[in-house]
């Protein structure tokens, strides 16, 4: 009897070691490729939004685990981080426009997925403007940190600036420790993390090279930026951060280290500033959102090399067991 039981504990143990990896979604339509765009959660559901070619919004139902298209962009819309405030997709410095000049589109632009119309938002601050920036909400305010002013040439800056949506007035705070571009801010533990990122420079013929390695925190409290002795161990820009309890998720991404994106999956324990690792994705891609959703870690499309792609329209899924 003892034998059965042990035999049984061990099936048990690789049944839980086997789901503990990430797993393709199947939908039962294909979703548009795009790269270079944006992934969110709202509203129980996932929003495919952007991407170089002026891509439309798709949403993800994962409870019929069907795409729907619900409206075209209003132009090209890429190199940004969607944000989900009070049910609306919320477009906060973003670039459009051809390599290497691309230009930051003035205005934040907002898509509503119930009525599936986009209108203006509120101007970017004067003489702020920028895309390719990290964008997080807290408590009804959102923030807009880094970027870049023109494209992926030169113009990269430390500038973090705060929006009440209720006004539409900007305040200025005090600047992220270094510039980055290509960057993905998230909030953990009500504390602002900034991981990855680059300063893009093809105007000196760098544009992949200089790449982040410190991982940068802003305390809302104190008003005080920080940079944590712990550094990135997987250097990369394009890539996609998620704060989830009191862990960092750093995932996705590209670097002039390999030609494919990257795969790695690592997590920052931000009580004792200690990285880990996750199973790799099943597809390195960069140029693209994570989300989570219903306790699971989720990741679609992206460019599978570094550059411009292939394009992907994939998506996979990773239960979140920390």
């Amino acid at each position: 009897m003892l034998r059965y039981l042990l035999v049984f504990l061990f099936l048990g143990s690789l049944q839980a070691e086997a789901q503990d990896v990430w797993t393709a979604v199947s939908p039962t339509n294909e979703a548009i490729a795009r790269h270079e765009s944006s992934f969110v959660a709202s509203g129980g559901k996932l929003y495919a939004v952007g991407g170089r070619g002026a891509r439309p919004v798709e949403e993800f139902d994962p409870k019929t685990n069907t795409w729907v298209k619900l409206a075209d962009a209003p132009m090209e819309i890429h190199h940004f981080q969607a944000i989900s405030f009070q049910d609306e997709l919320w477009i906060v410095g973003a670039l459009t426009g051809k390599y290497p000049h691309e230009t930051p589109i003035p205005n934040i632009l907002i898509f509503n997925p119930k009525t599936k119309t986009w209108r203006e938002g509120p101007a970017l601050p004067k003489n702020r403007e920028r895309g390719s920036a990290g964008v997080v909400v807290r408590q009804n305010k959102i923030y807009m940190v880094c970027g870049i002013q023109d494209g992926h040439f030169d113009g990269f800056v430390r500038w973090f600036d705060e929006l009440d949506p209720k006004t539409g007035t900007w305040r200025s705070l005090p600047s992220a420790p270094r510039a980055r571009d290509h960057v993905s801010a998230a909030l953990v533990d009500g504390k602002l993390y900034l991981a990855g990122g680059r300063t893009s420079y093809a105007k000196i013929g760098k544009v992949l090279e200089l790449t982040n390695k410190e991982v940068d925190v802003f305390d809302f409290k104190t008003e005080t930026w920080s940079t944590l002795e712990t550094e990135l161990p997987t250097l990369r820009a394009g890539n996609s951060n998620l704060g989830i309890g009191p862990y960092l998720v750093v995932m996705n991404g590209e670097s002039s280290a390999q030609g494919t994106s990257h795969a790695e999956v690592e997590v920052l324990d931000t009580r004792s500033n200690t990285w880990s690792k996750l199973p790799n994705l099943l597809q390195g891609r960069h140029g693209t959102g994570t989300a989570f959703l219903n306790g699971k870690i989720w990741v679609h499309a992206g460019s599978a090399n570094r550059g411009g792609g292939p394009e992907l329209s994939s998506m996979e899924v990773l239960d979140w067991k920390k």
